[in-house]
């Protein structure tokens, strides 16, 4: 067996598979994130760690003694700093953390190469501007600063001691020269930091260590080797086989996330489209990103006070598709692709007497499609043409859901079996390949198809008025001056 674990941002989640990449076993541990400021978005380092332990060893005890590899994913881009006895400074500033907008626009006078190193826009969801804030607004406690982690990676040195980190995660911390795969000692320079402040790099199907022998008793595990891993796109795509160039997928989690696989690198960062770093050897990939999508569904479910997620879905479909006037912008924590805009804000608008929660829903679940159509515009604008998307992520539980996306997309959704684990199982998969070896096709196969939503063209129609007045509504949310 091989277990997986993907740190996300709202839980943990561990996954077994045995050797056909079938899920045996799994177990899940919550997390809470903490906004004490204004743009602000942190976690405990020890909080993920201590959710670690609960999630695994939730899972059968039997299973848990079967496994013979381990491997991680992980929420990208969050700063995790540790002194020199590996203790955390302060809490980790996450992915969608905004503090830094005014530290990227330093960065990229620093550093004018930035975007061609890169591959990437500088924007405060990356690590870099995160420590060049806390340079500038903590500078004791950055003088401090021994080692800085991935949140994964912070996990994997409490499971093995070692600070090391895959090329996938490490490439989303603007960083690493993403074409060399290699750190860039100019970019870290801008930083205030150097080489020696960052963990060893290896291909997410390397080993990097093996568990401690506390580690591998308090789970009742051999001291079995954990592979590198992946940021939770690229695991989340390992383990569904997008590992050939022009293999795509949407990702309906807390943010939202089309990932293209590409066999050369090939960035577009003026429409922040992300080129970072696959996971496997020779591989990169493409992304758009929303910081928030299915996020927008728990959100507006607890807003309209709807007892579950499945009641809120069976509300929108009640309404319909494109029946009312309402629009919603699904800007919670800013928006990356297309607009690279940290503190835009969500909007409800065109609200009358006879809005009520079903409505509301629906216009949620058209303004998260609007968005990823916006970002799949983008990554044509990079010469990506994509007829095909699998699908992943809690979001990919509502075939309704799915009807909208198709055709505001105007692509083909496949929804695959098991598609909701999403980034752990392409983490065990990860595992396989470290311990077993193999090429990555084999082991990394595609699950089985469990429907296919096509786009219909009679309701792109339909949504085609609220898609033209979506774009329009962004300019005036933004508090960016011309």
């Amino acid at each position: 067996m091989f277990l997986g674990i993907d740190i996300g941002t709202s839980g943990v989640k561990a996954v077994v598979i045995d050797p056909m990449g079938v899920v045996v076993d799994q177990g899940t541990a919550a997390l809470s994130v903490q906004r004490p400021h204004r743009l602000w978005s942190e976690q405990e380092p020890a909080a993920w760690w201590a959710a670690t332990s609960a999630a695994v060893r939730a899972i059968d005890p039997a299973v848990r003694r079967s496994v013979r590899g381990v491997g991680l994913a992980g929420q990208m881009h969050g700063a995790t700093l540790l002194d020199a006895a590996d203790a955390p400074l302060r809490p980790a500033i996450l992915w969608n953390d905004g503090r830094s907008a005014a530290q990227c626009a330093k960065l990229e006078q620093a550093v004018p190469a930035l975007r061609t190193i890169t591959g990437n826009i500088a924007m405060p969801g990356f690590t870099a501007p995160k420590l060049a804030w806390v340079r500038d607004n903590e500078p004791e406690l950055f003088a401090r600063i021994a080692t800085v982690l991935l949140p994964k990676d912070y996990v994997r040195l409490m499971m093995t001691g070692d600070k090391a980190s895959d090329l996938s995660d490490s490439a989303g911390t603007l960083w690493l020269d993403v074409a060399r795969r290699d750190w860039s000692d100019v970019l870290l320079d801008a930083c205030g930091l150097h080489r020696g402040q960052m963990p060893r790099l290896h291909e997410g199907s390397e080993p990097t260590g093996v568990l401690l022998r506390e580690v591998a008793d308090l789970w009742g595990m051999d001291q079995v080797p954990v592979a590198a891993g992946g940021g939770d796109n690229a695991a989340g795509a390992i383990g569904i086989g997008v590992v050939a160039d022009g293999d795509a997928l949407l990702s309906l989690g807390t943010s939202g996330v089309i990932f293209v696989a590409t066999r050369a690198f090939r960035p577009n960062p003026d429409r922040a489209v992300h080129a970072f770093c696959h996971a496997l050897p020779n591989l990169w990939h493409q992304m758009s990103v929303h910081l928030s999508a299915a996020s927008c569904v728990d959100w507006v479910a607890r807003l309209t006070g709807t007892a579950s997620v499945a009641e809120l879905f069976a509300r929108a479909e009640a309404t319909g598709p494109a029946k009312g006037a309402e629009l919603f912008l699904p800007y919670l924590s800013g928006e990356r692709t297309p607009h690279n805009d940290a503190d835009v804000r969500g909007a409800f608008l065109n609200l009358d007497h006879d809005t009520d929660p079903g409505r509301l829903a629906q216009a949620v679940l058209e303004g998260v499609a609007f968005a990823l159509a916006d970002g799949l515009d983008a990554l044509g604008d990079a010469g990506t043409r994509l007829s095909r998307l699998a699908v992943i992520g809690g979001g990919a539980r509502s075939a309704y859901w799915g009807r909208i996306l198709a055709a505001a997309l105007g692509v083909e959704l496949a929804y695959l079996e098991g598609g909701e684990v999403g980034p752990a199982l392409g983490a065990a998969r990860l595992a396989q390949l470290a311990v077993d070896g193999g090429e990555p096709a084999a082991v990394c196969v595609p699950p089985p198809v469990r429907q296919i939503i096509a786009a219909d063209p009679l309701l792109a129609e339909q949504l085609a008025p609220k898609r033209a007045a979506f774009r329009e509504a962004y300019p005036a949310l933004s508090t960016r001056t011309a």
